[in-house]
């Protein structure tokens, strides 16, 4: 009983909500930049990776990167970190409800994940991209019996996600986590319309990338789960390309500039 209250004051405590502030504002960096990497993508500037390891491969290739590099590693940590104790004592502004729980167990493995392979970049191993990985990553779980199965209902479950991100996105519903009283009249409409358009934004690119995940298992071929890479490049393969991932392209800039407002505002 002691530890557990130990733990609890610990998830709770100043160092822990700092620790998620510096995760929301790592967040917020990667999106920003996977939003600018989009829109010169667009424009036909750029031809790498645009995706969370693209954007973190654009930090240490500039002066003071490596630096910037290990504080958006140690930030991501802290992310997975935080949303692992709202899953374990609830999520301030739902209170210990199962959902949002587990949706904060669920994140916290993604930033994880996302932190391990920011660590590699900053101790300069040698890492596959990012698509290749995911691709591999299916190729395995596809080897075992129901593997298929499992990575279709994975893709499903992205897409009801994403689903879920435009509903709150239109809906504002991610205003209840924020400490409004704290903001200006014009802070708090400038907020509201990036985090909607950030998030409404997002929550397409997600849709396609499992919509991705799924014609992989429904195909049995591993090379078409191409994650968010994959999902902006489709966009850019459309009649209307270069004005679908440009919007796209803003609307993640958008999450990424809301990120910051959540950084300094968010209730923990």
């Amino acid at each position: 009983m002691a530890a557990t209250t130990s733990i609890h004051r610990a998830a709770r405590s100043p160092q822990m909500k700092g620790l998620a502030r510096l995760g929301l504002a790592a967040r917020a960096t990667i999106y920003l930049l996977i939003g600018w990497l989009a829109l010169l993508l667009a424009i036909g500037k750029r031809s790498g990776e645009t995706d969370q390891r693209g954007a973190l491969l654009e930090v240490a290739r500039h002066n003071g990167g490596s630096i910037l590099l290990w504080v958006i590693t140690i930030g991501l940590a802290g992310y997975a970190l935080w949303r692992w104790s709202e899953a374990a004592f609830g999520v301030v502004g739902e209170g210990r409800k199962k959902g949002p729980r587990v949706q904060s167990f669920v994140r916290g493995c993604v930033y994880a994940f996302f932190a391990v392979n920011a660590f590699g970049l900053v101790r300069h191993a040698h890492q596959q991209s990012q698509v290749h990985q995911q691709q591999t990553s299916t190729a395995r779980a596809m080897a075992h019996p129901l593997g298929r199965w499992a990575v279709g209902i994975l893709g499903v479950i992205v897409v009801i996600v994403g689903l879920v991100q435009i509903v709150e996105g239109f809906t504002h519903k991610f205003e209840k986590y924020l400490d409004e009283h704290r903001m200006s009249p014009a802070t708090r409409r400038t907020v509201t319309v990036l985090g909607t358009v950030g998030t409404v934004a997002r929550g397409v690119v997600f849709i396609l990338a499992g919509v991705f995940v799924v014609r992989a298992a429904y195909d049995f071929d591993p090379n078409k789960a191409r994650g968010l890479d994959g999902a902006l490049r489709s966009l850019e393969g459309t009649s209307a390309g270069p004005w679908l991932l440009g919007a796209a392209a803003v609307g993640l800039m958008a999450f990424g500039l809301y990120g910051f407002a959540e950084a300094k505002w968010r209730r923990t």
